[in-house]
């Protein structure tokens, strides 16, 4: 079931200009600034309400994110959408026709994730997450 917009990442050349420029705008300091480095990616939430925004910038140069920032420049990269249960979800997706990324969840930064291909989704790359 879905929940809520739980973030929408941005991909970054640079993390602490992203983080700097929405303090110095907005006031707005991270709550968590994270690497992933299974994802290749460092990391940085900012609440705004009840949603966020997470910054990231990539860590490897063979990522996807990497990829983003190469071919596109920085700006919105994915959508994360609070789910009750991400494995569930995926299955569900699968079902229905979804071209999934992953088949199963896996430990991210906003809990047990799993993304959909934005083929499946009208350009727009997906993120489910089950907080844990």
């Amino acid at each position: 079931m879905l929940k809520r917009i739980d973030h929408v990442a941005v991909a970054v050349k640079n993390l602490d200009s992203a983080v700097s420029t929405f303090e110095k705008l907005f006031g707005i300091k991270p709550a968590k600034i994270q690497e992933i480095p299974d994802q290749g990616v460092k990391a940085a939430l900012i609440h705004i309400g009840d949603t966020e925004l997470e910054f990231i910038q990539p860590t490897n140069p063979n990522t996807g994110v990497a990829k983003f920032l190469e071919n596109k420049g920085e700006g919105i990269h994915h959508i994360c959408i609070e789910v009750d249960d991400t494995d569930a979800e995926l299955k569900r997706l699968e079902g229905k026709g979804a071209q999934l990324i992953d088949k199963q969840g896996r430990k991210g930064l906003a809990g047990k994730i799993g993304f959909i291909h934005p083929k499946s989704v009208n350009g727009i790359l997906i993120e489910l997450a089950q907080k844990i």
